[in-house]
């Protein structure tokens, strides 16, 4: 059996380019209980809260149910669940998940296989963070769903890419930062270690794992701390390329006014003449699945 294969297509729900990334979600999570205790069933009830978390943190940005994942998975045949009455689950409605007392586990035949090669962990979590997640989250995600990696002989830091999967364009950091002139657009940051730029990066629109292009129309030069803010739905841009700021984004201190709440409204810094601007369908595609909520109104 290759799992490896199984846990690439799991089948999701797909329209318009929107994310679904649920049942990555309750994979990795799983993979995770399986680390410490290889035994032990997920009862939903038990795990139902922690679901939710990861969907909101991580998950679209519209309200969706850990039933959802927790049911379908069991399609893939990499995810069983049992009830009171015996296997198989009794759907997606969460009354009846929990009053059934459903509990789910990855497939016996995947148990067995993690167990015989402890490595395998590893390469599925990878598999699942590189195909669904950009790269500022992951470290994030492996955190909050409790995965270990650093005890997975080398999966962390992730091995590079099989030569069957989509590759990067090892230039495209290259082209958007000199297309912004080495500097934030967002903030104008543009520090240098001698001659390199450094905390400076280059961020994807639309996300790789979800289509994006490696081109300039879809990349903006943003310093580490505005890359993460802006995958994690902090901020965005609006159709006139000016920055966008969540309305549930809080911050109490001045730092956090200065560096963050005061970008709303601003128009980006960049590109240079002859680059060009990010693309208004990446930018439509991050409003729409990145961008939690409305933006704020700037002051």
């Amino acid at each position: 059996m290759d799992w490896a294969e199984r846990i690439r297509n799991l089948r999701q729900w797909s329209q318009n380019g929107r994310r679904a990334p649920h049942k990555p979600l309750l994979v990795l999570y799983a993979l995770a209980r399986f680390q410490r205790d290889p035994d032990a069933a997920l009862r939903f009830t038990e795990v139902e809260a922690d679901l939710q978390r990861l969907l909101e943190d991580f998950g679209p940005n519209h309200r969706t149910s850990p039933a959802y994942p927790f049911h379908h998975l069991t399609s893939d045949g990499v995810w069983e669940v049992r009830t009171h009455a015996g296997p198989g689950s009794p759907g997606t409605t969460v009354g009846l998940l929990r009053s059934s007392g459903a509990a789910g586990r990855l497939a016996p035949g995947l148990r067995t296989e993690l167990s015989r090669d402890p490595a395998l962990l590893g390469r599925l979590a990878h598999l699942l963070l590189e195909r669904h997640f950009p790269p500022s989250l992951r470290t994030d995600i492996v955190d909050a769903v409790g995965l270990d990696l650093t005890a997975a002989d080398g999966a962390w830091p992730p091995a590079p890419p099989t030569p069957e999967a989509r590759r990067r364009d090892a230039e495209m950091r290259r082209r958007v930062l000199v297309a912004y002139a080495h500097r934030c657009a967002f903030c104008g940051f543009d520090g240098v270690l001698g001659r390199s730029p450094v905390g400076l990066e280059a961020a994807h629109v639309r996300w790789w794992a979800h289509a994006g292009p490696d081109e300039v129309s879809n990349g903006l030069c943003l310093c580490s701390l505005h890359h993460k803010l802006f995958d994690s739905g902090v901020l965005g841009l609006d159709g006139r390329h000016r920055i966008m700021v969540s309305q549930q984004f809080v911050a109490r201190s001045e730092t956090g006014r200065t560096q963050v709440l005061d970008l709303g409204g601003r128009e980006l810094i960049g590109p240079r003449p002859g680059s060009e601007p990010v693309a208004a369908a990446h930018i439509a595609w991050h409003t729409e699945q990145v961008f939690r909520g409305d933006a704020r109104v700037p002051a």
